[in-house]
């Protein structure tokens, strides 16, 4: 979905198909059939933004086999669908029985990680449409906080794969007239889990090709403020590529057992979904949202927020939230001033078929009405800041 900002300038709406996990070439193939044009259909559009996931093995068909790149660049085309932003956090497996820690790798750290982000950009040079020019990457926040964190030669070695990525970046753009950027995704965990701890190795890098990609989810969790948090980027040229619309599960009362009860019925073996509490000693918070419902591993006082990714347009039942307030704050900040911050948007509900069994989609139409609801809300929110709507 494509939106004119009132500076003139188009700013584009999708959504990730990693909710629709596929390994493979032929899986995407199946993705694009089965459940991304069904929901341009049903929002009544000729073009759908998708922000696509391409695991490793999928990626690697596409790379050593100019054809069939070409022939996924027509399927979009006959389906309806565009790709200017691709998901490329997860790696592999993000369709298995328990993903937990294993998104997380490879990290900076481990030369495929370069190797795979460099092949996906060079995808997406070639599956932009030919009326846009720029094109973005999410990935990883350079690791999981162990056992990273504290090892000089691991932020080293990062460190040079980043600007190793824009040095290949900056000459993708020379032989192919098209910009790709990087966006390190700052989550809970990892040794980038705020905005604020992007800042030092992203200027470090100092490259405009490598900046952050907002999750507005992410953002919640650790109980940010989305001003601060952009004005602090701003304030240090760090450059917002893309940001994915996101919301957290919050409990404002966790002491309560209706709530723990409430809480419990999110805890779920595929995902982490690291929890987080905001003290006058700090952020505290747990891994994983049974360590926090089952036990004393957070003080229960002040409101808890979890990484669950709940659908935009429908938050848990009390007494439970979303955090969805915090999605228009940042989108307000991001594109509601006299020019956009970012140009790409992406809603990232992933977590549908790990919601408690009630709340589950039960077919591929009941999955595609609840992506196209969460695409209407995003748009009506985009259109409420001004933009216009876009054929």
């Amino acid at each position: 979905m494509r939106f004119r900002h009132p500076d003139g300038s188009t700013v584009h709406l999708a959504y990730c198909t990693n909710v629709h996990p596929a390994e493979t070439l032929d899986g995407v193939r199946a993705q694009l059939r089965d459940h991304c044009e069904p929901v341009r259909k049903r929002l009544g559009r000729d073009r759908l933004g998708i922000g696509l996931w391409l695991a490793k093995d999928a990626a690697n068909t596409l790379i050593n086999d100019p054809g069939q790149l070409r022939s996924l660049r027509a399927e979009l085309d006959r389906r309806g669908l565009e790709v200017v932003t691709l998901n490329g956090f997860p790696y592999e497996g993000f369709g298995a029985e328990e993903v937990k820690y294993r998104v997380y790798k490879p990290d900076w750290t481990d030369a495929e990680r370069l190797a795979h982000t460099t092949d996906l950009a060079r995808l997406l040079a070639i599956l932009l449409p030919d009326d846009v020019t720029e094109g973005t990457i999410s990935t990883l926040p350079i690791a999981w906080r162990t056992p990273y964190t504290g090892d000089p030669e691991a932020a080293r070695t990062a460190h040079t794969a980043l600007s190793t990525l824009a040095e290949r970046l900056d000459v993708l753009a020379e032989l192919t007239g098209k910009s790709i950027r990087i966006g390190l995704e700052p989550e809970p965990g990892c040794t980038v889990e705020t905005t604020a701890d992007a800042i030092a190795p992203l200027t470090a890098v100092g490259h405009d090709r490598i900046g952050i990609c907002i999750d507005t989810c992410h953002l919640a969790t650790s109980f940010e403020d989305p001003d601060t948090a952009l004005e602090a980027l701003a304030a240090a040229g760090v450059q917002v590529a893309k940001c994915q619309l996101s919301a957290a599960l919050h409990a404002e009362h966790p002491h309560l057992p209706e709530v723990r009860t409430a809480l419990a019925a999110f805890a779920e073996p595929r995902f982490l979904h690291q929890t987080r509490t905001r003290t006058t000693h700090g952020l505290r918070g747990t891994d994983d949202l049974d360590e926090a419902v089952t036990g004393q591993a957070l003080p229960d006082g002040t409101p808890w927020r979890a990484h669950f990714h709940v659908p935009l347009h429908a938050p848990p039942a009390p007494p439970l939230t979303s955090t969805l307030p915090v999605l228009q704050s940042t989108l307000t900040r991001l594109v509601g001033g006299a020019r956009p911050l970012t140009r790409h948007l992406e809603v990232e509900t992933y977590t549908w078929q790990a919601l408690p069994a009630e709340l589950r989609p039960r077919s591929r139409p009941q999955l595609a009405d609840g992506i196209a609801a969460e695409l209407i809300l995003a748009r009506d929110l985009l259109v409420d800041l001004g933009l216009k709507e876009l054929p």
